[in-house]
Formats: C-alpha cells, structure tokens, sequence
C-alpha cells in the first residue's frame, strides 16, 4: 500500500466542487419530490458553501500577495495569481445567479431573462479568459463549460417565460451536441484501450492508464447523458418517475468525478495563500501523516513456512527517494535496500 500517488496528485479545488453539487443535487432532488419541505436558500447550502470557501480563498490569497512584493518574482506566480482572479470574477457571477434563481423560485415576479443575466455576462468572460488560459498553459474545465453553453442559456431562459413552447427535448439541442462531443472523446478512448491491448511493443504502465482512462469517462458521460434523457423525459411528462430515480445517475458521475480527483495534479497555490501544493501544507500541519505517507507495506507472504525457508532469500528493492522530508533529517524511506560504503582511497608517495 503506497500513498504516493494520493497525497501528490489529489487536487482539493476539484474535489470540493465535486462534493458540494453532489450534496446540492441530493437536497434538490427530495425537495422536488416533495420529501423535505426546506426552502430553496436552504437547499442552495452546499452551493453558498462552495462560493463562500472561494471568495475566502481568494481574499486571503490577495492579502499575501499584497504583503510580500518577493513573492510576485518566483516563477508562475503572476500567472497564477491572475487565474485565481478571473476564477474569482467567474465565481461571482455564477453567485449572482443562484441568488435570483432563489429569490425568483420564493417572489416569482420578474422574468427569467433577467434572472439568467449574470450567465449572458459569464459566457463571454470565459470565451476571453479560454484564450487566455491557452495562451499560459492553464486549466479551463470551468471556462469552456461556461462558454460553449451560452445558446443553451438562451433557451432555458426563452423556455421559462414562455416566450418559446418547444418542447424540452428541442430546447436542449445545444447540450445534446455538446454531448455528442463527450460520446465521440468515449468512443476514442475505448479504441486507443483496445489498440494498447493488442499492441506488444507498449509496456502496462501505459495500458494500465489508458483503460483507467476509457473506463473513467464511460463511467462519467453515459449516467451522464442518461440523467439528461431521464430529465427531459420528466420535463415534458413523458415518464412518472421520481426526481431522486432521475438524478441516481447524475450521482454515479458525480462520485466517478470526486474518486478522480485523487489523480489529477493542479489546483491553484495562490488559495489562501499557502503557495505550496495542498497536501504538502497538511502534511506540515500534521506529521503523523507525514509519517505514515513515508511509509510502505508489502503483505504478500507464503502460506507454507517450510516451503519458504528452501526459497532462495528475493533480492531487496532498490532504494528509493522520500517523500516527505522532515526537519530532523530523519527519514523513513519507502523501500530501505543494501548501502555500498566505497573503499577509503590509497595514496601511494612516488619516489623522486
């Protein structure tokens, strides 16, 4: 049992989004169906969690920023800094959205044009702040899921007040072609799977990871797109079924979603200006986990112990480098093998 892998490459931001729309969809889904009779603010908790960790985040984040000009010199730091400040501005304005969305749904006396205001505006930020993010390099999972849903925006909201009597399965034409994107990116992964399988010149590592792969994002666009049919269907009274069976799906690509999480790098260092990975500034909060990160476990033994004392003794595994470091300078190495002590050199005195 090794955890390097989930304390290097789990990305906190990620799983906090992840996290908050699962417990968000759970709570709106027995609302709809009548089993809890909370308002629609208290429903929208895990969503005012989420904005509220990332305006925190931020704010501390700029205040050391503002406080020590010697960071702004060490390496990306100024690109990072400004993703964090436009995932904040988009933050905001996803924020001014479910707030009229829940003072909409408790009043419900203006239109929802105005209500989808702040996604009109969030749209084109995210087309500006894509091309930016490809320009440096970043991540822009939030960006382009913004940007290249502003028709489907329009719509809903044409939807809602009646402007256009399509049915929902017309309306939600943009997100079926958008879908049709993420069919296509399953489909390559699986043939890649495929070829990797039948290929003998690739080592498994790389099979390993290229089946992980199609088998993640199978796992994550078909509920996908069976929540979305599911939903249409309940939308136009095409289906009696509950909104819990309709949103089952979504949570399976929500908890595919969060386990995923936990092998992919990134994530922003500038978030409460700790400007370091997140595990890494734990770790230092508490070294009982440095401890038991720095150490492995090999459970495999032979069930017949006279069998195993003719077994020649296996060779030790080479020695491999910590992984967390600790002030003493004492370590617990992941696999501790054999050290070579060189032999002390001879110096022999030549005669004139």
């Amino acid at each position: 049992m090794n955890l390097r892998g989930l304390f290097q490459d789990f990305n906190p931001s990620k799983f906090l989004i992840y996290s908050c729309l699962l417990l968000f969809s759970v709570l709106l889904s027995l609302r709809l169906d009548g089993i809890i009779q909370w308002s629609y603010w208290a429903v929208f908790t895990p969503i005012w969690l989420w904005k509220l960790l990332v305006i925190i985040g931020a704010s501390v984040g700029t205040g050391v920023w503002a406080h020590n000009p010697q960071y702004r010199a060490e390496g990306e730091t100024c690109v990072e800094f400004k993703a964090m400040l436009i995932a904040v501005g988009l933050h905001v304005l996803l924020l001014m959205f479910e707030v009229l969305v829940c003072d909409r749904v408790a009043r419900g006396n203006y239109f929802w044009l105005l209500v989808f205001m702040p996604l009109f505006f969030v749209s084109p930020v995210s087309v500006a702040a894509c091309v930016w993010g490809f320009r440096h390099d970043r991540s822009l999972e939030l960006e382009m899921l913004c940007s290249v849903n502003i028709l489907q925006f329009i719509f809903i909201a044409l939807k809602l007040d009646g402007i256009i009597n399509w049915p929902w399965l017309v309306v939600c034409v943009p997100l079926w072609i958008l879908m049709s994107f993420l069919c296509l990116v399953v489909l390559y992964y699986i043939i890649w799977s495929v070829l990797f399988l039948r290929s003998i010149d690739i080592i498994a590592e790389q099979r390993r990871t290229h089946i992980t792969m199609a088998i993640s994002w199978m796992t994550i666009v078909v509920p996908l797109l069976t929540f979305e049919i599911l939903l249409v269907h309940k939308l136009d009274d095409h289906n009696t079924l509950s909104y819990v069976c309709v949103f089952v799906p979504l949570w399976l690509s929500l908890l595919t979603l969060m386990a995923t999480t936990f092998g992919q790098k990134g994530g922003n260092h500038w978030w409460f200006g700790i400007r370091k990975d997140f595990c890494h500034f734990l770790l230092e909060l508490l070294p009982f986990l440095r401890e038991y990160g720095n150490v492995s476990y090999d459970l495999q033994r032979s069930e017949d112990p006279e069998a195993a004392e003719d077994l020649p003794a296996p060779e030790p595994p080479p020695k491999t480098a910590p992984m967390f470091h600790k002030k003493t300078g004492v370590v617990i190495t992941q696999s501790p093998g054999k050290y070579f002590v060189p032999p002390p050199k001879l110096c022999i005195d030549m005669p004139d």
